[in-house]
């Protein structure tokens, strides 16, 4: 099934993804939660292991469950819907983690479509930080970077670099790329 209206954010962890989703909130657009930062707070809270430093592969089969029911809550909406991340992503996380694809996965990506143009950000050295869910060093955010380009090219979607500015001009871009589509 494909959602025209579900536009996804993509690239490294630290890229500003979750700023401009932010932004976007205040500008009423509904908006997705990231998967990862999700799992990620609900494994600590609940003291579990499927965390991307303990559990990689379980780790990655809740951000997917998580991704897919993303997915199915937004799909009676006909407005624009942002996602931090989506399912493709977790193709990324899978061949830069070395974790086997399954076949769910790979049928997931074909059936679960999304806008044809992935908004990715890029590496920003700047503004990359850690806190208690993002572990990585920027190297780690390169390859991620990488990865994302090739899962989503994998998946046949053009990729749109967003620029590097504001939060505000980071978001007028991709609202006027948008218009434009």
């Amino acid at each position: 099934m494909l959602q025209d209206n579900f536009i996804v954010f993509t690239g490294g962890p630290g890229s500003g993804k979750t700023t401009v989703i932010n932004e976007l909130k205040v500008r009423n657009f509904f908006c997705s939660e990231e998967a990862g930062r999700k799992v990620i707070q609900t494994q600590v809270e609940q003291k579990g292991d499927a965390l991307p430093w303990a559990n990689k592969e379980a780790f990655r089969d809740l951000m997917f469950k998580f991704e897919i029911a993303s997915y199915q809550q937004h799909q009676s909406k006909n407005e624009l819907v942002f996602f931090d991340r989506s399912i493709v992503d977790i193709l990324g996380y899978s061949n830069l983690e070395q974790i086997k694809l399954s076949d769910e996965l790979i049928s997931a990506i074909s059936n679960f479509k999304y806008h044809s143009r992935v908004f990715i950000f890029p590496p920003w050295e700047e503004i990359f930080t850690n806190d208690s869910e993002r572990k990585q060093d920027f190297s780690i955010f390169v390859e991620t970077y990488k990865e994302m380009v090739s899962a989503y090219e994998f998946a046949n979607y053009e990729l749109i670099e967003v620029p590097f500015g504001s939060v505000n001009e980071r978001v007028d871009f991709i609202l006027s790329t948008l218009k434009q589509s």
